[in-house]
């Protein structure tokens, strides 16, 4: 956790987790052909022109929350996905689930942070489709906040480890291990402690 504390750190583990959140958007974007999808305040008419990486990097550097927020909204995004089948992670949706999750675990998190309409400046959207989407994320949450050091660790541990692991890999690699990754990384099931360790040693 210190390691991700750290500034230098950060924007590797911002890099790991943008390059995962665009697989799985790709892959749901492939899968909403075949699969119904429902359309959410989320979702957008297109597909935004800024990548996820680039966006992510924006929220990292105007934000100004500590770095542990990003590993709890990547906790909230898992936590939503898992309550929220029929609303997919997509190109369509990444980037407003993604500013609305930053935001949700600073003020969760944090102390000092910024109002909504500065989030929604940061995002590039309107202050009042903000609050629409913060009220609409902590409903699909079902209020579940709460992040406990154990639940912490684990996503950390497995930020470093894909950080760690993902110069090695190949596009090969990376496409084969793909169905892999998305159950790994967007499906934890944290009641499950023993399982989660058993993964992480795999």
């Amino acid at each position: 956790m210190a390691e991700l504390e750290s500034t230098r750190m950060m924007p590797k583990s911002i890099t790991f987790l943008s390059s995962l959140l665009q697989r799985v958007a790709d892959s749901n974007d492939l899968n909403r052909e075949f699969q119904p999808q429902k359309i959410s305040v989320f979702h957008g008419l297109t597909r935004p022109t800024i990548s996820i990486q680039s966006y992510l990097e924006r929220i990292f550097k105007y934000a100004n929350c500590s770095p542990s927020c990003f590993v709890v909204a990547y906790v909230y995004l898992d936590r939503f996905a898992q309550r929220q089948p029929s609303l997919p992670i997509n190109s369509l949706n990444v980037h407003r689930l993604l500013i609305t999750s930053v935001l949700v675990s600073a003020k969760f998190m944090d102390d000092m942070y910024y109002n909504n309409a500065y989030y929604a400046r940061v995002g590039g959207i309107s202050t009042i489709e903000m609050n629409y989407l913060e009220v609409d994320f902590l409903f699909g949450l079902g209020f579940n906040l709460n992040v406990t050091p154990n639940t912490f660790h684990t996503y950390c541990s497995y930020l470093q480890r894909e950080m760690m692991q993902q110069p090695s890999l190949n596009l090969a690699e990376s496409s084969l291990n793909l169905g892999r990754s998305l159950k790994v990384h967007l499906c934890f099931n944290e009641d499950e402690t023993s399982h989660q360790q058993q993964q992480l040693a795999v």
